[in-house]
């Protein structure tokens, strides 16, 4: 990265600092790359660290940087785009599904997920958790709950071993309904522990949650819970109502 001494500008200096490293970004570094440390980075631009901090945090909050506990201050990924509509109807697991599921286990869900799938508050369904990433990295944590009744022919599940293999097995079994349809609904929202463990994040960072409803035979067959990283993705709204990483052939990171 050349030395670029900053001119008077009428916008801030850090929103000046900021497009300067955006363009070097593009130009200079690759997803997943290090930064050099602050100090280095204020000399080489002639900037006070204040100011500097100031631009590396507008570039995070727009996705562009992500600071890695233990790592430092990286090229983020592109970001997820998380598309909102309802053109396309397919169940979690089906051929071409981008996420991975790691685990299964019988529980009882949150309040609001047991009333829409009407289980009853004290009543057991199957929860998978299912991961996803991309380049390398965690971008998102889902649990997806299935009652008993969407999956009556499973039979065997309790013989099966846990974890994916268990996950996998009541994803075949759901798939032999016929949708119906499927509605999605997205909310801004903090990191609980667990997922923010998972998406490697501190607890209470923004995340985006999306909610989707699977209906078959005229109920709540199954319910999706999945937590975005914020930093990372993107809202896109259309007729597509998959979820899809958008790679920008302009530029290395967005």
């Amino acid at each position: 990265m050349g030395t670029t001494q900053l001119e008077t500008v009428p916008e801030p200096k850090y929103w000046h600092l900021r497009t300067v490293l955006s363009e070097a970004l593009d130009s200079e570094f690759s997803v997943g790359e290090i930064l050099p440390n602050e100090r280095d980075l204020a000399a080489r631009f002639g900037v006070a660290r204040a100011t500097l901090r100031q631009a590396l945090e507008q570039l995070e909050l727009e996705g562009r940087l992500q600071r890695r506990r233990g790592v430092g201050t990286t090229v983020a990924p592109p970001r997820v785009g998380v598309a909102v509509g309802s053109e396309q109807h397919v169940w979690p697991g089906a051929v071409g599904d981008a996420w991975q599921p790691t685990d299964c286990a019988t529980a009882v869900p949150p309040a609001s997920v047991a009333e829409a799938l009407e289980t009853g508050h004290d009543v057991a369904v199957h929860t998978i958790r299912r991961s996803r990433g991309t380049h390398g990295q965690p971008v998102a944590a889902e649990l997806l709950y299935v009652p008993a009744s969407s999956v009556p022919d499973l039979s065997a599940i309790d013989a099966r071993p846990a974890g994916a293999a268990r996950a996998r097995a009541v994803l075949r079994e759901l798939q032999r309904l016929d949708l119906d349809g499927q509605d999605r609904a997205v909310e801004l929202g903090s990191a609980r522990a667990d997922d923010a463990k998972e998406l490697d994040r501190l607890p209470g960072a923004p995340v985006l949650v999306v909610t989707t409803r699977f209906y078959a035979r005229g109920r709540t067959a199954a319910v999706s819970v999945a937590t975005y990283r914020a930093d990372t993705c993107r809202l896109t709204f259309g007729d597509s109502g998959g979820v899809e990483i958008h790679h920008d052939p302009e530029r290395r990171a967005s």
